[in-house]
């Protein structure tokens, strides 16, 4: 019996030793730290519901808390169905239920996706008009029992950190007022808000360019207009991908910098992928050509 990494391409027994795909092994590192990288998220969710959850929640504040983990559990899955799509599976394996239990969970992860496009678009409203402006002093708000925000760091507030952690006269009381920050505090807040709908909107029109090149070779098509004007768009979705990471690099925040980076090869794989497609369609037609001559 044949093992994962041989039946997946990451290696295979040649003359004598073993060989080992580069380009494959890179793809299994990558997609494996993409899990990773989802559990960090779903952790990080967790911990920003334990500062701002309340007995007011409704399921759609549950759902809008835990934004990013739906969204990298949609992203991966979509990964996942992209690579057996363009590289796994073979035609002839591709089977009608097969595609359309593939085409019902892509659905679900495209309505997973909008979920947070929304979930960000709400916040980033609700930080321009839902907030609560006061001039107290933090020592002042322990009563309310809220947390301070800043950079994607919480404190619940307490004695002794109270003093010390702003020495602003004013503060913004948000996410219904569970979190207090300061103004440079909520400068970041809102910058970073519009990031994850400019960041959510760019990977969304991509997969959507994906699927368009992906159905464009199922009928062999690797040419033409629409090829090229694909190409040309998703090259600059990339662009302001690189951008929005130089951002957050810019604010120290390192981890959504690397989570970008992870997402981008991961993609750039499914590339490679429809590059080896494209170029198997074309030698095939050559090959019909030269027979028919």
């Amino acid at each position: 019996m044949s093992s994962i990494g041989e039946r997946y391409g990451i290696w295979s027994k040649g003359p004598g030793a073993w060989r080992i795909d580069p380009r494959q092994l890179i793809k299994a590192v990558v997609y494996t730290l993409l899990f990773i990288n989802f559990l960090y998220y779903l952790a990080i969710d967790l911990e920003v519901a334990a500062h701002t959850a309340h007995d007011g929640w409704r399921l759609i504040d549950w759902t809008k808390n835990f934004a990013t983990t739906l969204d990298e559990l949609a992203w991966f899955i979509l990964l996942l169905l992209f690579e057996l799509e363009t590289y796994l599976l073979s035609d002839e394996a591709s089977t009608r239920r097969r595609i359309r239990v593939m085409h019902a969970v892509r659905l679900l992860c495209y309505g997973l996706i909008l979920h947070t496009i929304y979930a960000y678009s709400d916040y980033l409203w609700r930080l321009y008009h839902d907030i609560e402006l006061t001039t107290e002093g933090l020592c002042d708000l322990l009563e309310h029992g809220v947390s301070f925000a800043h950079t994607v760091q919480y404190w619940a507030l307490d004695r002794d950190n109270c003093s010390v952690l702003s020495s602003a006269g004013q503060f913004y009381l948000f996410e219904q007022g569970q979190l207090v920050t300061d103004a440079p505090g909520m400068q970041v807040e809102r910058g970073l808000t519009w990031a994850d709908v400019v960041e959510a909107s760019a990977w969304l029109l991509i997969v959507l360019l994906l699927e368009l090149m992906v159905r464009l070779h199922e009928r062999e098509v690797t040419t033409g207009f629409l090829i090229s004007a694909a190409r040309l768009i998703k090259a600059a979705l990339y662009t302001v991908l690189w951008l929005i990471a130089a951002y957050w690099a810019y604010l120290g925040i390192w981890i959504y910098v690397w989570d970008e980076i992870l997402w981008i090869l991961g993609f750039f794989a499914i590339g490679m992928n429809l590059s080896d497609w494209r170029q198997q369609i074309e030698a095939d037609a050559d090959s019909e050509v030269a027979a028919g001559v």
